[in-house]
């Protein structure tokens, strides 16, 4: 459980320092642990609600943005111009038996063939190993965790796609 505290801490420090534009991104986690269950995350209305095996908080933040400048994959942004519109972390029970997983949906300014690519040689020079899987990518990370990513055309220049990591 102490494991998901920093999740809560990272997601009110991007509250604080977000953009505030129009769009605005959600945050979510959970985890179990010996100690319980934690959960908690942040709306795309700014509602920060945390359960924490007897620490319950729900507080009202600005709303905030996580654009492509915001996050990283081993030092891999992504594709210029992109803008999360979620991202949830599940923190499993225990690293050995289940690490977690981590999501992000997030949109971008180029068809999905474009957006693949451009991750696919990227992620590949950070160490992740990665194939072609229609649209998306499909493989694992530099630490040998699954790695997959999902994309499809939204127009002739924008794209929305997920990316999993973990479990």
């Amino acid at each position: 459980m102490l494991r998901l505290i920093p999740l809560a801490a990272a997601a009110l420090a991007l509250a604080a320092c977000g953009d505030h534009d129009g769009n605005s991104t959600s945050i979510s986690f959970s985890g179990n642990s010996s100690d319980g269950v934690v959960s908690g995350g942040i709306d795309s209305s700014g509602n920060l609600k945390i359960d924490a095996n007897g620490f319950k908080a729900d507080l009202k933040l600005p709303k905030f943005s996580v654009d492509a400048n915001n996050f990283e994959m081993n030092g891999v942004h992504l594709y210029p111009g992109s803008t999360i519109s979620s991202i949830n972390v599940n923190g499993g029970q225990d690293e050995d038996k289940d690490p977690g997983k981590v999501r992000v949906a997030f949109t971008s300014p180029a068809n999905a063939a474009t957006v693949r690519d451009w991750l696919k040689e990227r992620l590949g020079k950070a160490g992740f190993t990665l194939s072609a899987d229609g649209t998306g990518l499909s493989g694992k990370t530099d630490d040998g965790k699954p790695f997959a990513l999902k994309l499809s055309d939204q127009g002739t220049n924008k794209s929305s796609g997920t990316i999993d990591m973990g479990g």
